[in-house]
């Protein structure tokens, strides 16, 4: 139990985060949790541009990602990074708990 207990389920939310916006369908209408979208805000929304820029990305087109929001790229190399410094996180502490 102390192992799932020190497991950052930050990964498990960005990992699935991504993996939605990679499979999403960026020309259709999804479900959303956002208020402003809920609301008719959508093109307004910068949360929402974000996440249309970086399924953009994921599907090739860079310029709707710019378009949509031109943080797009940044937040995804951001995100990305924080990934790996997870990953690398929990096999420092596998590695340090497996010596000791």
């Amino acid at each position: 139990m102390k192992n799932i207990k020190s497991f950052p389920l930050e990964l498990v939310f960005w990992v699935t985060a991504l993996v939605l916006l990679a499979t999403a369908n960026i020309h259709q209408h999804h479900f959303t949790l956002c208020p402003l979208a809920n609301l008719g805000f959508e093109q307004w929304c910068p949360g929402c541009g974000l996440g249309r820029s970086i399924s953009y990305i994921f599907h090739g087109e860079f310029a709707e990602s710019f378009s949509a929001h031109w943080f797009g790229f940044p937040a995804l190399i951001i995100i990305g990074y924080r990934i790996f410094a997870l990953i690398k996180y929990i096999t420092n502490k596998k590695y340090s708990t497996l010596n000791t």
